[in-house]
């Protein structure tokens, strides 16, 4: 799989508070915004279906 760089910004609060489900949890901010987005892109996925 080919892998792309994306940028944006998110505020600062909800950054810090992924830092700390991101070690609470022993993973990495990459790992948690990648399982975010797949669970986004599976529950569009499922209402166009319907």
């Amino acid at each position: 799989m080919v892998k792309k760089q994306v940028s944006f910004r998110i505020d600062a609060a909800i950054i810090k508070q992924l830092k700390f489900l991101a070690v609470e949890h022993d993973t990495s901010l990459t790992d948690l915004f990648l399982e975010a987005i797949q669970d986004l892109l599976d529950k569009y996925k499922k209402k166009s279906k319907k």
